[in-house]
C-alpha cells in the first residue's frame, strides 16, 4: 500500500511466508492469502505485493502467457508489484534449508542469471511511477569465502547485474535497485562491513568494470553503481548484531550508501538462564538457520552458528544476553523468559527511514509455519494483518 507523505513510500509483506516453489503455487497464494490480507488492511485501495520468486517460479512465469495473465490479474484486483525477494534461489519451505539458502552465492553465474531474470520480470510489472527493488544474498556465507579471488568474483558478478539494470533503465525502462541484505554469519553481516565493502573494493573494481563495459567514464560508472546497488536493511539482522537499526540506517546515509529497502522483522531475545533456554526449545526446528549472537559481559559479541549449538553449550561465558535469528511476529511481546527486539523498530526509526528516502518497506516473518503452535493460532492471514496494524501504529503520518 502507498503511505502518505514524501518521499512516496510503499508498505507490503513478503510472500515468502507462503510455501510455494512453482508459479502456480505463488499465484494460488496471491489469490487466497494476499487478497484476504488486502481486504483486511486496505480494502478498496491499491495493494502492493512483495513477491518471492525462486528460480523455478521465475522461469515458469516467463514461459507462455503467464506474465500477461498475471498483469491482467493485477489490474483486475488493483494490485501492484514493487519489490521481489531474490534471496532464496531454491526450495524455502518444508525441507531443511539452513546454509543452502545462500547458494548459489554471488561467486556463481547461476545467481547472476537468476537475478537478471527477476529484473526482467519486475521491469514488466512495475507501475509507471514506481521504482523497483530486488533483495539478495549479502555476497555469500562467510566461511565459504576463502580468498581475494572469491571476493573479486562476487564483485564482478554484482557489477554485471548493475550493468543489466542500467541497460533496462537506459532503454526507457524503470529504475531497479539490487539490495544486498546483511545477515548474521554472512560475508556482509554488520553495517560496518557493508560500508567498508561498498566504499572499498566494490566501488573501486565496479567503476573500472563498468567503464570498460560501457565506455562511460569514471563519473558515470560511479553513478550507475550508486543508482543500482544498495542495501536491504533487515531490522532483525541489525538487532542480532546488537546494532540499533536507526543508527545503522543513519550510518549508511552518512557514507553515501543508499538503503533501498527495509525488511521489518523482530528477533528472539533472552537472558540465557536455564529456564529461558528451556523456553527456547520449541523454536529449535530443522528447516531454517537460527544463528545466535551473544553479548558478553565485556561488551564483545560471540556466536553460535545455529540454535541447537547454543542450547547444547555448557559454556559459562555464553553471554549476558542472547539474540536468536528467528523471525517472530512483530506484535508479539514475548512470553515468560522470552522477549523480542521489536522495540528497536519505533517511530524514530520510521522517521529516519523517510528522511533517508527509503521507499520500500516490507514485513517479513517467513518463519510462520515453524513457529510454536500458540503463535500460529490466529492463522497466517490474521497474523499478517496484525503485523500491518503494528507497523502502521508506529509510522508518523505527515501533517
Amino acid at each position: 500500500m502507498r503511505l502518505p507523505g514524501q518521499p512516496d513510500q510503499h508498505l507490503t509483506y513478503c510472500l515468502n511466508i507462503h510455501p510455494g516453489e512453482t508459479w502456480s503455487a505463488n499465484l494460488a497464494s496471491i489469490r487466497t492469502h494476499a487478497l484476504e490480507v488486502r481486504d483486511r488492511v486496505c480494502h478498496g485501495r491499491p495493494f502492493g505485493l512483495g513477491m518471492r520468486l525462486g528460480a523455478q517460479a521465475a522461469a515458469e512465469l516467463l514461459h507462455g502467457n503467464h506474465l500477461t495473465e498475471f498483469k491482467a490479474l493485477l489490474a483486475d484486483e488493483d494490485l501492484y508489484v514493487f519489490t521481489i525477494n531474490g534471496f532464496p534461489y531454491g526450495p524455502f519451505h518444508g525441507t531443511p534449508v539452513k546454509q543452502k539458502v545462500y547458494a548459489p552465492d554471488w561467486r556463481e553465474s547461476a545467481r547472476v542469471d537468476y537475478t537478471c531474470r527477476l529484473a526482467d520480470i519486475l521491469a514488466q510489472l512495475l507501475p509507471d511511477d514506481v521504482a523497483g527493488t530486488i533483495s539478495t544474498v549479502p555476497g555469500s556465507y562467510k566461511s565459504w569465502i576463502a580468498d581475494a579471488h572469491d571476493e573479486a568474483s562476487m564483485i564482478e558478478n554484482l557489477v554485471s547485474v548493475a550493468g543489466h539494470l542500467h541497460q533496462i533503465h537506459n532503454q526507457a525502462g524503470p529504475r531497479i535497485e539490487l539490495c544486498l541484505e546483511p545477515e548474521p554469519d554472512c560475508y556482509l553481516e554488520t553495517s560496518d562491513e557493508a560500508i567498508a565493502f561498498f566504499n572499498g573494493p566494490l566501488f573501486t573494481q565496479g567503476v573500472a568494470q563498468l567503464d570498460d563495459r560501457f565506455g562511460c567514464g569514471d563519473e558515470t560508472a560511479a553513478g550507475i553503481l550508486r543508482r543500482h546497488l544498495g542495501i536491504c536493511l533487515d531490522t532483525c539482522h541489525m538487532a542480532l548484531q546488537f546494532e540499533n537499526p536507526t543508527q545503522s540506517l543513519r550510518a549508511f546515509q552518512t557514507h553515501g550508501i543508499r538503503v533501498s529497502k527495509i525488511q521489518i522483522s523482530a528477533a528472539l531475545e533472552i537472558t540465557p538462564r536455564a529456564q529461558a533456554r528451556a523456553q527456547l526449545e520449541p523454536f529449535d526446528e530443522p528447516v531454517y538457520l537460527h544463528q545466535v549472537k551473544c553479548l558478553r559481559s565485556d561488551a564483545g559479541i560471540s556466536s553460535f552458528p545455529d540454535l541447537p549449538h547454543a542450547l547444547a553449550s555448557k559454556d559459562s561465558d555464553a553471554g549476558e544476553m542472547w539474540r536468536i535469528h528467528f523471525h517472530v511476529p512483530l506484535y508479539w511481546d514475548g512470553s515468560g523468559e522470552l522477549a523480542t527486539t521489536h522495540d528497536s523498530v519505533d517511530s524514530e526509526f520510521f522517521d529516519a527511514a523517510r528522511e533517508a528516502g527509503v521507499e520500500h518497506l516490507e514485513i517479513e516473518t517467513y518463519t510462520f509455519d515453524v513457529l510454536p503452535d500458540e503463535l500460529r493460532d490466529a492463522g497466517v492471514s490474521e497474523s499478517i494483518a496484525r503485523e500491518y496494524d503494528w507497523v502502521r501504529s508506529r509510522i508518523n503520518t505527515p501533517a
